[in-house]
């Protein structure tokens, strides 16, 4: 079970396209496996996800399954062509799509950004490597990638755009010094292959990759071809329950699908998983697919081109998270097995956590044994911490009203400091609740609301409370004091 630590770390952080006949047999669907119906039976109702979608990739063979609605209490089943949001996922698509164009001799690995995207000529980030990009060790940090976000005075919200935003930001460390996953690196590469290729990143994805692999439930979001397409929504949770978010606009560009933006069915990403393991040359070379799933730099041992690695398990494996879904991918060359499950929800804090079923169906695709999950008091007391000092704080200020007469005969320096001491430190609870927690979790506020609006709630609830009764307190004490004293 070590190597499923390496993969729990991560929830806690142009050649020609082939034709078809080119690329190995598509894998034979098989009965689906006893066993992981027995632990969906009972791992699903502790993870609390509407729907789920489930692929085990065996010596080229693909069983497959799914579970649940697509929105919660809908009754609308997810179907085996229902497509799910990938996240991270994506990256590794987009470094594929890198890799085509070295092979097309376009591209070096090692060669500046700025000396194939203009934009970066004469600004911080010019002599970033391809390399350093793929493998994150472009000094863009997690944060940066997190907050990148439409440009001003209203211009559309598009992946030109926000690499553009990125061009004139200067990288929070100096490139090739340490790694820091980001957002932003898989920006630049996917404005990369746009550039070479000529074709806007989604067209590529789709005809260069998805197409000749034969993943025709599968798309990059906001792309003609997922207009129609069966679409899970995604849930957020929601004060111990999910709520469905707003059904995405897939006729929109996604400014971040080559980062996270590609949406695909379970048997879909299956098959893109037996390409990387099969040992040939087809969307690229075996020695390039080889390359891809070693470390990418020796700062960054656990991650090859766009995909995490353990490898002295010989196994490599990416996370996917965005608002309202979870999913994950993992593939042993050496064992020829791998799997993908994808959530249509994402983890409570501690409550309702989909991860654990992630990496029970990941155990289970590499022939291990599931486990049970974990206990997470830490997470729990997190999010049952401002529930409790919001109670307090309410307490706290209708004490202070049937107390006032002994707040205003406070004098002195004790009574003053008693007074204006927790202003102060609610000050700075409040800070920490609003500006540093979410920024621990590599996103400010606003970006961690998209995945736990009930936590942010309850963060600004009981910021705004203890702040407001720290206030409440000082007023009283200095206001009627005549009053009291007659």
């Amino acid at each position: 079970m070590r190597r499923f630590l390496a993969i729990l770390a991560m929830f806690f952080l142009a050649g020609p396209a082939l034709s078809q006949s080119e690329i190995p047999a598509e894998p034979v669907a098989e009965p689906v496996a006893e066993p992981v119906e027995d632990y969906l039976d009972r791992a699903m109702p502790a993870a609390s996800a509407p729907g789920l979608a489930w692929a085990i990739l065996d010596n080229g063979r693909i069983c497959s399954g799914v579970r649940g609605a697509l929105i919660v209490g809908s009754g609308q089943p997810v179907t085996d062509d229902t497509a799910f949001p990938l996240g991270s996922i994506s990256k590794g698509f987009t470094a594929l799509a890198i890799m085509q164009q070295v092979e097309a001799g376009r591209l070096e690995l090692d060669g500046a950004i700025a000396d194939y995207l203009e934009l970066f000529e004469g600004q911080p980030g010019a002599s970033v490597t391809i390399r350093q990009l793929l493998g994150h060790t472009s000094g863009y940090s997690t944060l940066q990638g997190n907050e990148t976000g439409p440009g001003p005075d209203g211009e559309p919200d598009t992946l030109a755009a926000r690499v553009r935003q990125l061009a004139r930001t200067a990288p929070a460390r100096e490139a090739g010094t340490s790694w820091q996953y980001s957002n932003a690196n898989y920006l630049i590469l996917g404005a990369l292959v746009e550039a070479l290729s000529g074709l806007d990143y989604a067209r590529y994805v789709e005809t260069r990759i998805l197409d000749p692999l034969g993943m025709d439930d599968s798309f990059v979001g906001g792309s003609d071809r997922g207009a129609n397409a069966v679409v899970s929504r995604g849930h957020t949770p929601w004060f111990g329950g999910r709520r469905p978010l707003v059904a995405a606009d897939q006729t929109r560009g996604d400014p971040m699908a080559p980062a996270g933006g590609i949406m695909g069915s379970a048997a879909d990403v299956a098959r893109y998983l037996a390409m990387m393991m099969n040992g040939g040359d087809d969307l690229i070379t075996a020695e390039h697919k080889a390359m891809m799933l070693q470390p990418a730099s020796p700062l960054a041992p656990h991650y090859g081109l766009g995909w995490s690695l353990d490898v002295n398990s010989d196994m490599a494996f990416h996370t996917g998270l965005v608002p309202g879904a979870e999913a994950i991918a993992v593939l042993s060359p050496s064992q020829q097995r791998g799997g993908v499950v994808l959530v249509n929800a994402n983890s409570g804090m501690g409550f309702g956590v989909t991860g654990d079923i992630l990496m029970g169906m990941s155990a289970l695709a590499l022939g291990d044994e599931p486990g049970r999950g974990g206990r997470h008091l830490g997470t729990q007391s997190l999010y049952l911490m401002p529930v409790a000092l919001l109670i307090l704080f309410l307490a706290g200020t209708v004490t202070a009203w049937l107390r006032r007469d002994g707040l205003r005969a406070k004098s002195g320096v004790a009574g003053a400091f008693s007074l204006f001491f927790p202003v102060l430190a609610t000050l700075a609870m409040a800070w920490v609740f609003v500006d540093l927690m979410p920024k621990l979790f590599g996103a400010p506020l606003m970006t961690f609301n998209l995945y736990q609006p009930d936590m942010v709630i309850l963060l600004v609830a009981s910021s705004v409370t203890g702040v407001g009764f720290a206030l409440f307190r000082l007023i009283l004490a200095y206001t009627g004091r005549g009053s009291s004293a007659a």
